[in-house]
């Protein structure tokens, strides 16, 4: 017969656990390389549901891409770094049709 299965415990608190038992028995911890995998992963779906193509380890890797141009020079009251057409538009994602980049950009 199927039961409800218990609950998972708290992802947060598991890995709170583990770097306090790492911290009191002076051990290594480091979810570095997790973490960034994990990051990586999210680009890699971002570039794919945007451009409308498949995108691989490697490919994401390789990219010369950049999800946000000239981040380093954005200031507090500068413009936004994507405007508006001369309609009010936002440029937009189209999978499949611009498929090099996440956006037409003029």
């Amino acid at each position: 017969m199927w039961r409800f299965p218990p609950p998972e415990q708290n992802p947060y608190q598991l890995e709170w656990n583990d770097l306090i038992s790492a911290i009191r028995q002076d051990k290594p911890y480091n979810e570095v390389k997790r973490g960034v995998e994990a990051s990586l992963v999210t680009s890699m779906g971002r570039m794919a549901a945007h451009t409308g193509r498949e995108i691989t380890w490697d490919q994401i890797l390789n990219s010369d891409h950049e999800f946000a141009p000239m981040v380093d020079q954005l200031v507090v009251n500068g413009p936004a770094p994507i405007q508006a057409d001369a309609n009010g538009k936002y440029p937009v994602p189209q999978p499949g049709i611009t498929t090099k980049r996440e956006y037409a950009t003029s």
